[in-house]
């Protein structure tokens, strides 16, 4: 049975990269708009084993989303991933802090985000 990973961007052209490397990978993919899409989601589907997620985002941001999971205990912790244009240290430090696994920067090698993807999935599991 494939890992569902979820992948949180606002721009469909970016869901769709990451998604068609994830499921050449052999990964189940799941999509989401916004943080707030993400957060419903991560709520109804069970089994999601990592998240993908962009910084910036309307309604609510990756940032936003990682504050309201880690004050939400219904929702199992997953291991996130933020893929994002934004390298500003105090970002990251704050996603790190939230619980943020890895920070990639777009434009992002398809290769190497699978690779990231494939270690913190195999680690979660």
């Amino acid at each position: 049975m494939a890992t569902k990973i979820m992948v949180v961007d606002d721009s469909m052209m970016v869901r769709a990269q990451v998604g068609r490397a994830l499921v050449q990978a052999n990964f189940e993919v799941i999509e989401a708009k916004d943080g707030q899409e993400a957060l419903e989601k991560l709520r109804q589907i069970p089994g999601i084993g990592l998240v993908v997620c962009d910084v910036t985002m309307p309604r609510m941001s990756g940032l936003e989303l990682l504050q309201e999971l880690a004050n939400d205990t219904s929702v199992q912790r997953v291991p996130f991933v933020m893929l994002t244009t934004e390298g500003q240290a105090e970002r990251i430090q704050r996603a790190k802090e939230l619980g943020a696994k890895a920070w990639i920067l777009k434009p992002f090698k398809a290769d190497l985000l699978v690779a990231a993807v494939q270690k913190l999935a195999a680690i979660a599991a």
